[in-house]
């Protein structure tokens, strides 16, 4: 790689001595070799006046449906998707077909890291199938290089398996991650539980379904202790039984989808099936929640939930439409709506250094000396989400044709660089 200087770019990075100032930065060959106010020759300059540099964005839940589901997205297409978004890591939810559940299966979702930019962090399924009834051999999948274990799209129903996870994984400080739904109360719901389910006369997803998991996990989680991470919560309540946890010193970590304090179930009533996610939607109010926790830092992460769908699984009643959109691009655009609500710096930290940290990823600050593994963000760039500009196999996304504003303009990493737009 040659020199690239960026120019002008405020650092958001607490583990730098350069955060919060807005500096100059050189990369020569991969390595950030200078900081400061430079008037280097470099082979491309980028004026970064207003965008924000970071460490490389980190998303903790994304499916590339590969092997098995390729014509929803694939290994090459969901890497690309996520430089174009300004990740540079992506932890990959195991539900393909097969699923990850040996070390073959971690092998191929890890192949290719050493030449490409955006590295894939495979996430081991905690059951065989993701079925919830008998536990894969995590040790060796650990071994092999599985960063979490997780049922990923499904949740761990079955109480005794989480117990046991819990209690295994403790001999390597293992994460168990968990999307909190209890299926039975959830059964044929197609969105949140309220007055608009009432209104379209759709059966609903209520909260509960969210809560009593959310309590059951924390009261296991109490008793065999370990590490949690309760992934995509979307309830008032459930974030304030992770918040009582933590008071009680339970290690219990959480996070949201970047869209869902964003959006409500009001959205739904033309049926657009591109606004029909798990957990769904939910009510004003609870959106309100999730900004405060935010903002006090019970949320400790954001992700991305991206889940591609092709148009056979989109294109339906809205009662059988498949859950899910795509959404690795459009997070910088959602960073920058909560912005109004919640400091910048808080955001980038939750989308880059925690996440790092607790999959226990390299975590590299922007100093000399040091392999560039590098975001930049422009929160004031206005772009479109449409065939051109997107980069997934799959277009189920509810940001689609419409004008955005964010966008994570370059990332760089493992001796490479993707420009995007400059």
């Amino acid at each position: 790689m040659s020199k690239i200087l960026i120019k002008s770019a405020k650092i958001v990075d607490k583990e730098s001595s350069h955060h919060g100032k807005v500096r100059d930065v050189l990369i020569s060959n991969g390595v950030i070799t200078k900081v400061g106010k430079l008037n280097e020759k470099a082979d491309k300059e980028i004026n970064a006046k207003g965008m924000i540099l970071s460490l490389g964005w980190c998303d903790m839940r994304a499916w590339l449906a590969d092997p098995g589901l390729e014509h929803k997205e694939d290994i090459q297409s969901g890497r690309l998707t996520a430089m174009a978004g300004g990740f540079t890591h992506i932890a990959v939810l195991p539900n393909n077909d097969p699923v990850t559940q040996n070390k073959n299966d971690v092998s191929y979702i890890m192949k290719g890291n050493d030449r490409e930019l955006t590295q894939l962090l495979p996430m081991a399924a905690v059951t065989l199938g993701a079925k919830g009834e008998e536990l894969t051999e995590m040790i060796d999948l650990e071994h092999a290089g599985a960063v979490a274990f997780t049922d990923g799209l499904n949740p761990i129903w079955h109480s005794d398996i989480l117990l046991k996870s819990l209690q295994y994984l403790q001999k390597f400080d293992g994460l168990v991650i968990d999307r909190p739904e209890d299926r039975h109360l959830n059964m044929f719901g197609a969105m949140n539980e309220g007055e608009t389910s009432t209104m379209l006369g759709m059966k609903g997803m209520p909260t509960l379904a969210e809560d009593l998991i959310v309590e059951r996990n924390i009261s296991i989680l109490e008793y065999t202790g370990g590490r949690l991470h309760l992934s995509c919560l979307s309830s008032e309540k459930s974030l304030s039984l992770v918040k009582a946890a933590r008071k009680k010193g339970l290690n219990v970590t959480c996070d949201i989808a970047s869209y869902q304090p964003l959006l409500d179930d009001s959205y739904l009533k033309d049926f657009d099936s591109n606004y029909k996610v798990n957990p769904p939607l939910r009510t004003k109010r609870d959106n309100k929640a999730i900004i405060k926790s935010l903002n006090d830092g019970t949320i400790d992460t954001i992700v991305s939930n991206h889940i591609p769908h092709d148009e056979e699984c989109k294109k339906l009643e809205f009662d059988l439409a498949d859950f899910g959109i795509i959404n690795l691009q459009t997070v910088a655009s959602n960073l920058t709506e909560l912005s109004t609500q919640v400091p910048i710096e808080i955001l980038i930290e939750k989308i880059s250094n925690t996440p790092r940290k607790l999959l226990k990823v390299e975590t590299k600050s922007i100093e000399e000396g040091v392999a560039a593994d590098l975001t930049l963000f422009d929160p004031n760039k206005k772009w479109l989400l449409d065939k051109a500009t997107n980069k997934s196999k799959s277009n189920n996304s509810p940001y689609f044709s419409k004008e955005l504003v964010g966008k994570a303009v370059a990332v760089f990493n493992n001796g490479q660089y993707y420009l995007s737009d400059l």
